[in-house]
């Protein structure tokens, strides 16, 4: 049965109301939760950008049961290694074991804010194959001394560490990504539901590991209404992972998605209150060997409803998934 995941958004709902929102997506039923790490929100209609290791901070405290994980955290530019390690084994004691690291190469969208340019997709990836290796060492206890080619560390350790081991994701986008993560991550991350990535990396060493996806929704009981927020908020859906982590900010989004049609949105995103029109969406994932998907409601203040209606009736349906 494939695990259903809700989606604390940080680019459409500032930080008490994300953490109210995973709240009530434990309440509701659903079977973990992941949480986007940003700076800037894709469009300016989304309106919000908060921290997101504080927000898990916040939510590790307010839920008892529900699992929690970045979805994805960057550890090459806005956040250095050593510190990404520090938080993440802080994070998994505040929840008592609840906490899931995933890391990805990042989006120039967040990461510009500390200068230095965005280098090219292969040295991106190289980053985060140095940065991976950092991260388990101190997680694993050791005293770090590394001198790589993207990261210096100086005499690091982790003072406080949880008993279990924390596992890492990492984001995978083609044959490359999939290689390193099959070599190097607990789980697999995507957000696209193509059996080409769960196969790669099950070939490089991933096999009966996790494989996690996403999947954005817009619940509303007025379809157009639903249609219409969508398009306004997520339109920047289109342009794909290329795309999506070479612009700059809120602005360029704008600029690259003036052309998207709402009509265009609703052919790919589930508008509207149709079970199973989200079930058939869910459908290619599980079918590509995605062990679970995260859903993301589209409207940092339409999340209420949204997770009243997939307790009664959405979840209920994807559980016969």
């Amino acid at each position: 049965m494939v695990q259903i995941g809700y989606t604390m958004m940080t680019e459409q709902a500032g930080p008490r109301e994300l953490v109210d929102h995973v709240v009530g997506a434990e309440r509701a039923g659903f079977d973990f939760s992941v949480t986007s790490d940003h700076y800037f929100p894709w469009l300016e209609s989304q309106g919000h950008a908060s921290y997101a290791w504080s927000v898990l901070g916040a939510a590790a405290q307010a839920t008892e049961r529900i699992p929690l994980m970045t979805y994805v955290t960057c550890p090459t530019t806005r956040y250095h290694p050593a510190v990404v390690a520090q938080k993440a084994a802080t994070l998994q004691l505040l929840s008592q074991g609840r906490f899931r690291l995933g890391l990805g190469s990042g989006e120039n969208l967040n990461e510009h804010v500390v200068g230095g340019g965005w280098p090219a997709a292969h040295v991106r990836l190289a980053r985060l194959e140095e940065a991976v290796e950092i991260i388990r060492a101190l997680l694993a206890g050791e005293n770090v001394n590394h001198h790589g080619a993207h990261f210096d560390v100086e005499n690091a350790k982790l003072w406080d560490l949880p008993d279990m081991p924390l596992p890492i994701g990492v984001a995978v986008s083609g044959d490359s990504s999939c290689e390193l993560a099959g070599r190097l991550a607990d789980l697999l991350i995507a957000t696209e539901p193509k059996a080409e990535l769960t196969s790669a990396f099950d070939g490089y060493g991933g096999a009966g590991k996790p494989k996690v996806g996403q999947l954005p929704i817009c619940y509303d009981r007025d379809r157009d209404a639903a249609i219409t927020r969508a398009h306004d908020q997520f339109r920047w859906f289109a342009g794909g992972w290329p795309v999506n982590s070479e612009l700059p900010g809120p602005a360029a989004f704008e600029g690259a998605t003036q052309f998207v049609r709402p009509e265009d949105v609703a052919e790919s995103i589930p508008c509207g209150d149709d079970v199973q029109a989200v079930v058939e969406a869910v459908r290619p994932y599980v079918d590509a060997g995605f062990t679970e998907v995260a859903l993301v409601q589209i409207g940092g203040d339409h999340q209420e409803p949204y997770l009243e209606w997939a307790e009664h009736k959405l979840l209920p349906a994807l559980r016969e998934l």
